[in-house]
């Protein structure tokens, strides 16, 4: 496999199809972008798809020994997976068609993209690796006792991908010392964003056996696991609901500090999807049992307006998100 103009094309093109399939909030955000990094967002975003993917149908309780076996099988499919992305990263030419195992050839389709990206904008690899630790933790179990358990599953599966979109959107001081004042408020961003996931899928996540709220917060709250995967909305979910809130509101605060260190473009795309997860949470928050009775989405008409204002009115976005953050306590 090279990097060859054509191979390289037909690779950002699989990307481009791949993201603009998935319907991702993420996505709208990548139109505000100037055409080179657009197709980096592409290709960064069909390696979260892709590895997601490979553990897609998480584990049940009540393991036994065909689950335990499925377990296993998606294990070493990711192991696989971050083998061929250490040969890919060192050096490309080294992978063939016959080196990718059969089932999993969307990889041969997505490798030049996202190896000339990381090298394009020198995203260190640790943070896609840690995407990949981030979503083997989804394989083994969807419990966590502590939120301190519970940030470090964010910190791997929402801010590790914050930290290398920066690279891609650029930010003051990049590649400097003076640069790494950056780090903080994306790690606290993307932990807000993963938040707000968690609680807008509590329904899917629930049924599936995928418990993301601390077990701690459930137990103080009086609110019990089984309460949760019925659905119970009652006074001790909504003192749950209001901890959890307030929780991301604070990760909020603290990531919108990211503002001030991005260049242009990255500041746009980054408030536009700060403004609709934001807006999400608040509508959780008005309505915390619709969770489980309905979809929670901000509809087509509500993002492209927010799409339109962060496209013509960027300054005037940004001092509102700086407002909307001194007002959180």
């Amino acid at each position: 496999m090279n990097l060859s103009g054509d191979t390289l094309n037909a690779s950002y093109a699989f990307c481009r199809r791949l993201s603009r399939r998935s319907g991702s909030n993420f996505y709208l955000g990548f139109l505000l972008l100037p055409q080179e990094k657009r197709w980096a967002m592409e290709a960064l975003y069909a390696f979260m798809r892709y590895s997601d993917d490979l553990i897609d149908e998480a584990p049940q309780s009540g393991l036994n020994g065909h689950l335990e076996s499925a377990i296993d099988q998606r294990l070493d499919r990711l192991e696989r997976w971050r083998s061929i992305l250490e040969i890919a990263f060192a050096d490309l030419g080294r992978l063939s068609a016959g080196s990718i195992p059969e089932g999993e050839s969307t990889a041969m389709f997505l490798l030049p993209a996202l190896v000339d990206t990381v090298k394009r904008f020198n995203i260190p690899v640790e943070h896609l690796y840690a995407v990949l630790d981030g979503v083997e933790m989804d394989l083994h179990g969807c419990r966590y006792e502590t939120f301190e358990e519970l940030k470090l599953y964010c910190q791997r599966v929402a801010s590790a991908v914050g930290l290398a979109c920066i690279h891609i959107w650029g930010y003051r001081g990049q590649g400097t010392d003076r640069g790494e004042a950056v780090f903080e408020p994306a790690q606290q961003a993307g932990i807000a964003l993963q938040l707000t996931n968690i609680l807008r899928d509590l329904k899917a996540d629930a049924a599936a056996y995928r418990i993301y709220l601390p077990l701690e917060d459930i137990h103080y709250c009086g609110y019990s696991v089984e309460e949760l995967r019925n659905g119970v909305v009652n006074s001790a979910f909504q003192h749950l609901m209001t901890m959890e809130i307030n929780r991301a509101k604070q990760f909020y605060r603290n990531g919108y500090a990211l503002m001030d260190y991005l260049n242009h473009d990255g500041r746009r795309i980054f408030g536009i999807m700060i403004s609709i997860y934001r807006r999400l949470l608040e509508r959780i928050a008005r309505r915390p049992g619709e969770v489980f009775s309905r979809p929670m989405r901000l509809n087509k008409f509500q993002r492209f307006a927010l799409l339109a204002q962060w496209a013509l009115l960027p300054s005037r976005m940004a001092r509102r998100l700086k407002e909307e953050a001194q007002k959180i306590k």
